[in-house]
């Protein structure tokens, strides 16, 4: 006994191939173009190397990641701290309750230039610092 006529079939069949023709616009690439990574509030700048995760060094003291700590690269995307041992990463990083470090965002050679001499200690040299983060995440695609 045929339970699906044939032609209720084929209109259910155009039906998810019209479907799937719309959403091919609306690919996920397409999607991330028009993502923009957002400038952090309450980071500081260093340099991290991930020595045998979690275990790391953060501008040459012995630190450590956070249970769940996400490292973003430079397209926002996540690494894992296995695939970057023994590097020499510039960062911008936060830490968590415990005083752990919890995300952290590896920048370029010239991002970190720019920012290397912002972190003076004065009110100035933060705000300079906050200002500089959101040209250098703001510029980004």
């Amino acid at each position: 006994m045929n339970r699906c006529p044939r032609t209720l079939a084929r209109i259910a069949l155009a039906t998810c191939l019209a479907l799937a023709a719309l959403s091919l616009p609306l690919s996920p690439a397409a999607l991330a173009q028009g993502m923009r990574r957002e400038a952090p509030k309450d980071v500081v700048l260093g340099q991290m190397v991930v020595t045998a995760p979690p275990i790391i060094t953060m501008d040459g003291k012995p630190d450590r990641l956070s249970p769940g700590s996400r490292i973003r690269d430079l397209n926002n995307m996540m690494v894992l701290s296995g695939g970057i041992v023994g590097k020499i990463l510039p960062v911008v990083y936060r830490r968590d309750a415990a005083g752990l470090v919890h995300e952290v965002w590896i920048l370029t050679p010239d991002e970190y230039a720019k920012l290397g001499g912002a972190g003076t200690g004065d009110p100035q040299g933060y705000q300079r610092f906050n200002d500089l983060l959101a040209i250098i995440f703001g510029a980004r695609p």
